[in-house]
């Protein structure tokens, strides 16, 4: 996915972090539109308008105002798009995270059919892009990676925030205790700790119910975890939904390698990966979710994307940096000595 006569990146990669942000802003939005048009919807369908309150005839009368030009039925059309990123409903088709889906065969102990074909979709996305939900689609990174920027804000003013590494590992432990859990309780407990559903089921809650459940509560501690103790340490270490995405995309086709080629060794890829990992030393792994994020920050255009069953193994040295140029001129200086 280069181009063969420049050895550059094609252009358009650069540019794919911006799409990627673009991305995961609609889908936040999505998430608190449609508790939103499901209450305004609720309200059609009582056929009440004259026996709300003022507050709620606004509300009616700016939600009526957003769905005219797509619907002139809310009360039955509005149903064409239901859910979250936890399962939903898109225009008659069925979706659900693979996780749901593994959560639910856990807790009634049985495989039922239908609702497993449900995340087939995820899973084969997966195994093709790797793990872009977790960069591209959940909610909940939306505001980690913002997270983030504000922990880089408050370094910047000279507070420490939370650096401090875990074995990644954990976090498959945490999938398989919550499966078991869930299997002995007879409930889909990892939804419980799984942040884009956490997010879903709170955006509804405020929205359409007035009122925040205790998932916003764990949702402030992890965001107060990754702020004090590890940078996006939730993901990284504890993460059950990420722990089944980064298994799944271990095998995924499409992947970031570097151009050691173009490479100046500067580790601004580095510096940049929410998720801790070494794209200079061609340290990807399964963990990558193809954010693109070290791509757009590259000076010298040396990541992009190739289609490859595995990583490629640690290439050395950028041919731009100043260990390999030091390393090859005293080759180059060896070989003139010999041929003299």
């Amino acid at each position: 996915m280069s181009s063969a006569t420049t050895g550059k990146p094609f252009f358009l990669w650069r540019h794919l972090n911006k799409l990627r942000w673009l991305t995961l802003t609609l889908v936040f939005a999505t998430l608190l539109l449609l508790p939103a048009l499901h209450l305004y919807q609720t309200y059609v369908a009582a056929h009440a308008y004259d026996l709300l309150a003022p507050d709620e005839q606004r509300f009616y009368d700016t939600m009526e105002a957003l769905s005219a030009p797509f619907t002139n039925d809310p009360a039955k059309d509005l149903d064409a798009v239901k859910g979250t990123t936890w399962s939903a409903n898109l225009f008659g088709l069925k979706l659900s995270d693979p996780l749901a889906a593994l959560g639910q065969a856990a807790a009634g102990h049985t495989l039922y059919l239908p609702f497993l074909l449900t995340a087939l979709i995820p899973v084969l996305l997966t195994l093709v892009l790797g793990r872009v939900f977790c960069g591209w689609i959940c909610p909940a990174t939306f505001v980690y990676e913002l997270n983030t920027n504000f922990s880089v804000w408050l370094r910047r003013l000279g507070l420490k925030t939370g650096t401090r590494r875990f074995d990644r590992r954990i976090k498959y432990a945490a999938l398989g205790v919550g499966l078991l859990l869930s299997a002995a309780a007879g409930a889909v407990l990892v939804a419980g700790v799984y942040p884009p559903a956490i997010v879903g089921r709170e955006a509804y809650y405020a929205i359409a119910q007035g009122g925040l459940g205790a998932g916003s509560v764990f949702f402030v501690g992890t965001l107060l975890f990754d702020l004090l103790v590890a940078r996006r340490g939730f993901c990284r270490y504890v993460c059950p939904g990420g722990a089944l995405y980064s298994l799944l995309g271990r095998f995924r086709l499409v992947r970031i390698r570097r151009l050691v080629e173009n490479c100046n060794d500067c580790a601004k890829c580095n510096a940049v990966c929410e998720f801790a990992l070494d794209p200079l030393h061609d340290g990807f792994g399964q963990e990558c979710n193809n954010c693109a994020a070290c791509i757009a920050v590259c000076p010298t255009e040396a990541m992009t994307f190739t289609l490859r069953l595995a990583d490629i193994p640690p290439q050395g040295p950028g041919h731009l940096g100043h260990q390999y140029r030091k390393q090859h001129s005293g080759d180059n200086a060896r070989h003139q000595q010999a041929v003299a």
